[in-house]
């Protein structure tokens, strides 16, 4: 190494880059080929990928693993899929792989830990991390086979709460050829600007427009008898309220928490609280539709259920048979 100051500039971009350098940023720095390969042995180094090197000891996070592979796959490469969701906040844990979008035309060699794509139109990058756009980023998690119905809402979900732009999804989502779950998007898209916050609310969406019950209010919010409540489904003037429990929510079924809530809503509010769970809603959607409504109706709704089928449950109801 030839001087301190080189040293110094070396640790300056270094720091910049999440501790990630590559052998030609040495080389143009000063640094030599023996130089590099003594940090190397010496373990005061740790090379990640071929000519990128963790110019530090220890367990390199994932932000170093990440910078590393882009500056391995070279200019115009950006986090994508898995990687840049993880980057985006729309998943809590990123993959087991980091995963790169490069530009078209160019040949990365495999490394282990690291998948490469190519792409004749790489979508903006976004970030000091480069990374396709969030959302972007969420149509490729979208599109991916094996990817659920559930999967769909549930990203979506997290991409309201992180605050990724709505109609940007809209925009992108309609300039793709081919993307799976399309029809399925454009659902969750309106159910989200109608405060949709789970897969399961909107199963219970869905319900309400098959039988033509009412439209509640989702996750309204209020103080009774000193408590801050939060509904999931509220009738506000018939004195409904629909309570959605998933059992990865509560696994052990209603929370004592949930026991007083209701009891605080019958006896202060004097209003009537249905409580469901995930195989109600899913698996029996008509019999939820029939209990909703003869609620509804005990509660002086003047309308008039609808039965989504011959064999619907809501058929049942005297006001459907009268009809």
């Amino acid at each position: 190494m030839a001087a301190q100051a080189d040293l110094n500039r070396i640790d300056q971009l270094a720091e910049r880059q999440d501790g990630v350098m590559t052998r030609g940023q040495l080389l143009a720095h000063s640094a030599t080929s023996d130089w590099i390969t003594r940090q190397v042995r010496g373990r005061r180094w740790t090379r990640l990928f071929p000519g990128v090197y963790l110019t530090h000891t220890g367990r390199p996070e994932w932000r170093s693993k990440a910078r590393a592979a882009l500056l391995y796959a070279g200019r115009g490469a950006v986090l994508s899929h898995s990687s840049a969701a993880y980057r985006h906040r729309l998943v809590d844990r990123p993959g087991q792989r980091i995963e790169v979008l490069v530009p078209h035309g160019r040949t990365v060699r495999r490394q282990p830990g690291l998948t490469i794509r190519s792409s004749r139109s790489i979508p903006p990058s976004w970030g000091a991390l480069p990374a396709t756009n969030p959302a972007d980023t969420l149509l490729d998690l979208l599109h991916r086979r094996g990817t659920t119905e559930d999967d769909v809402i549930a990203l979506l979900n997290r991409a309201v709460r992180v605050g990724v732009d709505l109609e940007e999804i809209r925009r992108r989502s309609q300039a793709r050829g081919r993307l799976r779950h399309r029809g399925l998007l454009g659902e969750m898209l309106t159910a989200a600007a109608e405060g949709v916050e789970s897969p399961l609310e909107l199963r219970y969406r869905r319900i309400e427009r098959a039988h033509g019950l009412p439209v509640a209010r989702l996750q309204a919010r209020e103080v009774v008898d000193g408590l801050y409540l939060r509904a999931d489904c509220r009738y506000v003037r018939l004195a409904l309220r629909v309570e959605l429990d998933g059992q990865v929510a509560h696994r052990n079924g209603t929370t004592d928490a949930d026991v007083w809530r209701d009891n605080v809503v019958g006896v202060a509010a004097q209003e009537l609280t249905l409580r469901y769970r995930w195989r109600h809603v899913t698996v029996t959607p008509c019999a939820v539709a029939r209990q909703v409504a003869l609620a509804l109706l005990s509660k002086g709704w003047t309308g008039r259920p609808r039965p989504c089928g011959p064999e619907c449950d809501v058929a049942k109801l005297p006001e459907c048979q009268a009809a």
